[in-house]
């Protein structure tokens, strides 16, 4: 059995009204889908989502959104919040569940959902099934495979959690001995690679730092 870290970069027309506020409006630091049940005959789903947001900003967003049959919102502290929501099924959604179901294929949460929007997941399948996913995928969709391995879901993927330029920072720094002990690579040869300041670069690794040690914690928890 394989699985697929993948990110996922749809167009605006495809986009839910609140991945449309998460790609433009500076509100969403960090969102997930943890779980859902599609209620086909009664065209609905329930989600639970887990947000990293400024509530004040987020809740009228979400309000607004006439597809939401109603919310319950669940604070964990001044910063995050679960959103537990009843909403219409969009018939483009159902497609693209009917694509995953047409070739045994199954996500495993949580769909990450970054700045942009754009959703990482894991996919479990064959080899054969999860290439024709990706080879099926309209040329609108940008796609980044993250990792493709064997499943085993005692240890969480991390890679997914980065991106792409925190990823080139991290390897870049790997290579150079940055995270050697002793450390044999500088701060500033990094930079130099990555044609950045060492500031910039030192940012860069600190927040794939942050991402990885997030997910590693969370996804003991979940295990």
């Amino acid at each position: 059995m394989r699985y697929l870290d993948v990110r996922i970069r749809q167009p605006d027309w495809m986009l839910h009204p609140m991945q449309s506020f998460i790609r433009n409006e500076d509100v969403v630091q960090y969102e997930e889908l943890l779980t859902w049940n599609v209620q086909r005959e009664q065209g609905i789903e329930y989600e639970l989502f887990y947000v990293e947001a400024d509530r004040e900003r987020y809740e009228p967003a979400i309000d607004a959104v006439d597809s939401i049959h109603w919310y319950d919102l669940t604070p964990v502290d001044d910063k995050s919040f679960y959103i537990y929501a009843c909403q219409e099924i969009r018939d483009i959604d159902v497609e693209w569940r009917e694509a995953f179901v047409a070739l045994n294929l199954l996500v495993f949460p949580p769909i990450v959902y970054d700045t942009e929007a754009a959703m990482r997941m894991t996919v479990i399948g064959s080899s054969e099934d999860l290439q024709t996913m990706l080879d099926g995928l309209p040329d609108e969709i940008d796609v980044t495979v993250n990792e493709i391995g064997e499943f085993d879901a005692r240890h969480p993927r991390l890679a997914g959690s980065m991106t792409a330029r925190q990823r080139e920072a991290v390897s870049v720094a790997v290579d150079l001995g940055y995270y050697d002990v002793p450390r044999t690579g500088s701060l500033e040869a990094v930079a130099d690679v990555l044609d950045c300041a060492p500031s910039t670069a030192s940012n860069h690794l600190r927040k794939a730092e942050a991402a990885v040690m997030r997910r590693l914690v969370e996804g003991g928890r979940r295990n």
